[in-house]
């Protein structure tokens, strides 16, 4: 494990901002919306002399005059637990505040190497503003996290202040980094309960209330030999009620992170069945081919006598993308979620089947005999050969006379019989008809199943 620096500090200081600078990535989302981050986040700085990792936690608001204000703290807390050094971080313009005291005070309590980061300083010409933050009695450097001023200096006074014992029991990163899940879903479907149950740990906040995550929070667990990365993403909402700013960004980014993740995992509520929202999530994971998992979460709300019913209908719901697993899940008992990892690894093994051309050509030519394709204007399809040019998902370019000629039933019947000769069960196919260059004929529209 790399040793940790924690960042902390009230909100709307530039803690995200900070973050994000220091691993070079856009993983924080940042906004001028005090409280945007509420779970911590963690991220890898690698331009130093020695890689180490930052967490960023959610604003620091000791007074409780906001729902999420003990949630956050302890989130916080919790950080300062399992760090090495503790980065504080205030706002320059600002002054000196009493919760910048407090946090002060509780962040000594932790017996931890701490670096005051005064923040929102552009320039060498504004380190005057520091003045009154010497009170503290703490290191201090001035930087600013959105100019990049003095933000090398800042990497490396956190190294120095982990020594060089931080790094004596670490081990070697695996070429591989596990199996990544996002989850996705609408507000309140239980995403991060369900990370929550399979982590053995209340790591994210879970409320009553949706909307509770707003960025997409990375939560890494590890059985044995294997490692698993959960993205937790902000609820999906039907587009009319998105607010413009934060919401609607963390909703772009939730979508992103299903594109990037190894399998994602669509969370729906059993109660609820699948409402139009969930649908169009459906369809969207389904028209961009990303290898997913259908949760229907919240089955202890639901009579036993009733799953029966409830399999069958969201089995006929499923009818367009019937190669969709499904599972049937409780974050509250645990129930179908044992089975959820295992379920995901396979359906990643999936993605990544490579066939030979030899391979692919047979079972083209099985499927040609068992099913002609049919007239088109007393045209018929001629296919010459197939080939899988890419995996994950896997893809098939079939090359005919013209692909005009070939009818999207046909396309379909096709992907059936490749599901049906080579078990690809679960993920998703692309499949493309192009006009071979080996004949004279124009080139043909491209067609995907």
């Amino acid at each position: 494990m790399l040793p940790i620096a924690a960042i902390i500090g009230r909100p709307n200081v530039g803690k995200s901002t900070l973050f994000n600078a220091l691993i070079r990535q856009q993983k924080a989302l940042t906004h001028d919306q005090p409280g945007v981050t509420r779970d911590r986040i963690y991220g890898e700085v690698r331009w130093t002399a020695r890689s180490y990792a930052v967490v960023d936690t959610g604003g620091l608001v000791l007074e409780d005059q906001g729902q999420f204000d003990a949630e956050v703290l302890e989130q916080a807390r919790e950080a300062v637990v399992e760090c090495q050094v503790a980065v504080l971080v205030v706002d320059a313009r600002d002054g000196l505040t009493p919760v910048d005291r407090e946090a002060a005070q509780l962040l000594r309590a932790s017996g931890k190497p701490i670096l005051l980061a005064a923040n929102k300083v552009d320039g060498p010409e504004q380190e005057h503003l520091t003045a009154e933050f010497h009170e503290l009695g703490l290191e201090m450097l001035p930087v600013s996290a959105a100019h990049r001023y003095n933000l090398r200096e800042l990497g490396e006074r956190i190294e120095a202040l982990f020594g060089d014992e931080a790094w004596a029991d670490e081990v070697p990163e695996e070429e591989s980094g596990g199996l990544r899940l996002a989850l996705l879903g609408r507000p309140n479907a239980g995403k991060s309960s369900i990370i929550n149950a399979l982590i053995g740990e209340r790591r994210l906040i879970v409320s009553d209330e949706p909307g509770t995550t707003r960025d997409c929070v990375d939560v890494t667990l590890e059985r044995g030999d294997r490692r698993y990365t959960f993205v937790d993403t902000a609820g999906v909402r039907k587009k009319g009620k998105v607010e413009h700013g934060v919401e609607r960004f963390s909703v772009l980014r939730s979508l992103a992170a299903s594109r990037r993740a190894d399998v994602s995992v669509l969370v729906v509520d059993a109660a609820q069945g699948l409402t139009t929202q969930d649908k169009k999530l459906l369809a969207f994971l389904d028209r961009e081919k990303i290898p997913f998992i259908l949760a229907v979460n919240k089955i202890d709300l639901a009579p036993r006598s009733g799953l029966p019913h409830l399999e069958e209908f969201f089995r006929k719901a499923l009818s367009f993308c019937a190669h969709v697993p499904v599972v049937y899940t409780s974050a509250v008992t645990k129930a179908g979620l044992g089975g959820l990892l295992p379920l995901a690894e396979k359906l990643r093994a999936e993605c990544g089947r490579r066939l030979t051309t030899g391979e692919l050509n047979r079972a083209m030519r099985a499927a040609l005999d068992g099913h002609q394709p049919p007239l088109v204007k007393t045209r018929r399809a001629k296919f010459y050969y197939l080939t899988q040019p890419e995996t994950n998902p896997p893809t098939f370019v079939f090359f005919v006379n013209d692909p005009v000629l070939v009818r999207d039933s046909y396309v379909r019947y096709l992907e059936t019989k490749l599901r049906k000769l080579f078990t690809l069960k679960m993920c998703p196919l692309r499949l493309f008809l192009k006009a071979s260059h080996e004949r004279r004929e124009s080139g043909g529209k491209r067609r995907t199943s």
